[in-house]
């Protein structure tokens, strides 16, 4: 099966980057055909991202389609319901799904969906934004061609994967990123950070949450561990996070309370302080903002040698790996490490992590739609 698997990714990199940015400019006008006009079905982010996009290049669509928001107008344009922008464009125009969220359907049933409505051109947002991509990247969505630019270092990382389980799943994400095809995906696992047949914990373990939101990830770990623990570390630099992550753990019992301690501040890979978007939940993240927030190293700032670290610091997660380069080369806690918010983290994540230690053995689960792809190195 690895070999067949292998025959598979090869078949995938072998393209040349001259025949990909050619694909990557010609498939979205490939699979419209003859249609004329555009229909976008969601008009929430994703959807006004690629209004901005096609209007970037003087292309007006006409109407979204956006069952919340019918009747309105959105930046100008006008939204129907699915059903009546059918009725009015299902003939003529091509509709693009712009819904990719985790409480939204899988992008097969959201074109199913148009499908039975009427709609006979129903298309993903990806070769549209891979024709347009002033918008890219966008998390891990980016043009294929800089997959292949990387293809040594995507050869290798196939070859660290520990169980067929994890280099089924490297291939398929690989192939989503190459092709957009939604249909290679994997149903998504329950549980993430906490999969039974990968992380084992002391009675007395040292567990770290490198961005922990609301502190939903810490409540998964103390009931994981049976409140049996020695001490957790959260790291947040979200005041509204922290806030709900405060209010969390006042409801927990003291004792487990007075355990767990909180850090305000962002893991990376050095001590320095940094420009923060917050109050956007668990997508809050560096960039212009209002806020001004420290980035602080788990090498010089954890009291303790931890025993599990998970890391969803969404994109930092190589400059946080690189700020325990020290714990993990000499001590190997068990990681968790999300490689799902930029295209190539899921090959240069466990990369990096082999370079500190040779002691792991990697393996990769997805959660949720896509998104929510972990990488779990465990001490061997």
């Amino acid at each position: 099966m690895a070999g067949d698997l292998r025959v598979e990714l090869d078949s995938l990199l072998e393209e040349s980057s001259a025949a990909c940015q050619s694909r990557e400019r010609d498939t979205f006008d490939s699979m419209i055909g003859t249609k004329s006009g555009l229909v976008l079905f969601g008009a929430g982010g994703l959807g006004r991202k690629m209004l901005t996009a096609l209007r970037n290049v003087r292309i007006e669509p006409l109407a979204f389609a956006d069952n919340k928001l019918a009747g309105q107008f959105v930046e100008g344009v006008p939204v129907l319901t699915p059903r009546e922008a059918a009725k009015i464009y299902g003939k003529s125009a091509t509709f693009v799904v712009t819904i990719w969220a985790s409480w939204a359907d899988t992008m097969r049933e959201q074109v199913e969906t148009l499908r039975a409505a009427g709609c006979q051109s129903v298309v993903s947002f990806i070769p549209l934004l891979w024709k347009f991509p002033s918008l890219l990247p966008h998390t891990q969505i980016d043009l294929p061609s800089r997959v292949l630019e990387q293809r040594d270092e995507v050869r290798r990382c196939f070859d660290l994967w520990s169980d067929e389980e994890s280099r089924q799943e490297f291939v398929s994400q690989l192939r989503w990123r190459i092709l957009g095809d939604f249909e290679a995906l994997n149903p998504p696992l329950p549980n993430p950070y906490w999969q039974n047949d990968l992380i084992r914990l002391k009675r007395d373990a040292v567990f770290v949450d490198a961005g922990a939101f609301n502190g939903d990830t810490i409540a998964q770990f103390v009931s994981f561990v049976s409140g049996q623990f020695r001490a957790a570390y959260a790291f947040e630099p979200d005041q509204h996070n922290l806030k709900a992550l405060e209010e969390r753990l006042s409801a927990m019992p003291k004792d487990i309370r007075s355990r767990i301690h909180i850090y305000e501040r962002a893991v990376s890979d050095r001590d320095y302080e940094i420009s923060f978007q917050g109050g956007v939940g668990a997508s809050s993240s560096s960039g212009p903002g209002s806020e001004t927030v420290r980035c602080v190293a788990l090498d010089t700032i954890l009291p303790e040698v931890p025993d599990f670290i998970k890391y969803d610091i969404e994109g930092f997660e190589l400059s946080g790996l690189a700020g325990t380069r020290q714990l993990i080369t000499e001590k190997q806690p068990a990681l968790a490490v999300c490689a799902y918010h930029i295209q190539d983290h899921i090959w240069r994540i466990p990369l990096l992590i082999q370079s500190f230690s040779q002691k792991y053995r990697f393996y990769l689960r997805p959660h949720g739609q896509i998104w929510e792809t972990v990488c779990y190195a465990i001490p061997a």
